[in-house]
């Protein structure tokens, strides 16, 4: 299996790197948490800064727009600059950006601060897996520390929305970012005596092809959310999404005629890695939703307070570090990449159909509790495979690159995912409302269509994987 990842040769058996591996994988599992510590405090958000229903999902969608519009950029900064030093530098900007997002007055200053969030991430992710990469030569020792990995990073999706319901219960929704600030000076102190400094390469920084791919996305996203108030059939929408399209061909051009690319088309030669990009996007758009539709279920049709929210949801995080480290990588050498994947994805699709029955008076035991540590099982039997395939064929000088490629699939999977969703989801509550039907028992209508969307998606990825992704090699 680790035969196709990219494995870059240095010193063997660095001797710092099990504390190394702990460094990153707490950066990881920032970044991660970063997009979902927020879900439940949305609306204490919402309260104070007078946030619309459908707007809130900006404060999620400000972050990984710019995270995932400048993980390529950051992935090359990485190849040609040292992964130590971009890695470094992003914690700086995630740390600047917390503060402002922490001391946020209204929707656009915390918007911006989430979207200077995002920036830092997008330089920390892809040298981060840069970093664990460059460190465990041994296949063996390197599927385990992908399996720490793997699983700090899905915890950290899932965790996030257990501290945040602490935090903004116990502190204020403030603290949801301000956390990061102690964080950061932690992983920043540690790095320059657990981290290797890289080496540097000749090169240029393709910033016309990162501002063009960047605003391609923004663009997108933008007309997707903005259309359930403009509708999906004005000239604005259509006119934004053929204008996201253009810049997307005029990024493609861009690439085929630069030397030295943001992104050389020649990676997606490697078949995994391009079908497992296309996998791990997929996997994102049902993975997101779940989580965030599944909070405003808690709070706002069963009324739990925030903190009881986050709790609810405890079991999900810890079926998902313990089977990740434990069950996840044996599974993985026993039978492929390929089975691993599609069984997790098939198992997330039943769990989000599971959520979709779920009623106004559901209870924890019967219809949340079931379905989250399905999803939990399905998320740690794909999330690993979906990596390695998205990372193999690339060569040793591409590592950055890579990289870069699956986080930044990954975070377009969960913007476009969650913003197609949650168009779909507010149609339908829209729809119910105009009935006979109460406030709550349309907006759970709405959150049933949102689940059931993300089933079809997480279907749609095991068929992708099933059909696209060729068996590899075992460990």
């Amino acid at each position: 299996m680790i035969s196709e990842t990219i494995v870059v040769p240095i010193q063997a058996a660095y001797k710092k790197r099990w504390a190394a591996l702990f460094v990153l994988c707490m950066a990881e599992f920032i970044v991660i948490m970063d997009t979902s510590v927020i879900g439940v405090a949305l609306p204490a958000i919402k309260s104070d800064l007078g946030y619309s229903q459908s707007g809130l999902q900006w404060i999620f969608n400000a972050y990984v727009i710019f995270f995932g519009g400048f993980l390529l950029l950051g992935g090359r900064l990485s190849d040609l600059f040292g992964a130590r030093k971009i890695f470094m530098w992003g914690f700086v900007i995630l740390s600047v950006a917390s503060l402002l997002a922490g001391v946020a007055w209204s929707e656009a200053s915390l918007n911006a601060g989430r979207a200077l969030q995002g920036l830092g991430s997008a330089l920390i992710a892809p040298s981060a897996l840069t970093l664990v990469l460059t460190k465990f030569t041994d296949p063996k020792e390197l599927n385990k520390a992908l399996g720490f990995w793997g699983a700090s990073a899905a915890a950290g999706g899932s965790a996030g929305v257990f501290l945040g319901g602490a935090i903004t219960q116990w502190l204020s929704w403030h603290w949801v970012f301000l956390i990061n600030i102690p964080i950061g000076v932690i992983v920043l102190a540690l790095s320059p005596s657990l981290l290797l400094k890289g080496t540097h390469r000749k090169g240029s920084i393709d910033l016309a092809g990162a501002v063009v791919a960047t605003a391609a996305f923004v663009l997108m996203v933008y007309a997707i959310v903005a259309a359930e108030s403009a509708g999906w059939q004005s000239a604005r929408t259509w006119g934004l999404l053929l204008l996201s399209v253009v810049l997307l061909i005029v990024f493609v051009a861009l690439q085929k005629k630069r030397k030295e690319p943001l992104m050389p088309l020649s990676i997606f030669k490697a078949f995994n890695l391009s079908a497992g990009n296309i996998v791990m996007a997929l996997m994102a758009a049902a993975w997101i939703p779940l989580w965030f539709f599944l909070n405003l279920y808690l709070q706002q049709v069963l009324h739990l307070p925030a903190f009881n929210s986050g709790l609810a949801l405890l079991p999900m995080t810890v079926t998902i570090m313990l089977f990740m480290v434990i069950i996840t990588g044996k599974l993985m050498a026993k039978f492929g990449i390929k089975p691993n994947l599609v069984g997790g994805l098939l198992a997330l699709a039943a769990a989000l159909f599971l959520f979709s029955m779920a009623p106004v008076n559901g209870s924890f035991m019967t219809h949340v509790l079931p379905a989250s540590l399905l999803g939990a099982v399905g998320m740690s039997l794909a999330y690993i495979p979906g990596t390695v395939a998205s990372i193999s064929g690339a060569k040793p000088e591409e590592s950055g690159l890579a990289s870069g490629l699956v986080n930044t699939s990954y975070q377009i999977g969960s913007a476009l995912g969650l913003a197609v969703i949650v168009a779909i989801s507010s149609a339908k509550t829209s729809v119910l409302k105009a009935g006979d039907m109460s406030d709550v028992e349309a907006l759970n209508g709405g959150f049933q269509t949102a689940f059931l969307a993300a089933a079809v998606v997480s279907l749609a990825g095991a068929l992708v994987a099933a059909g696209a992704i060729k068996k590899a090699p075992q460990a």
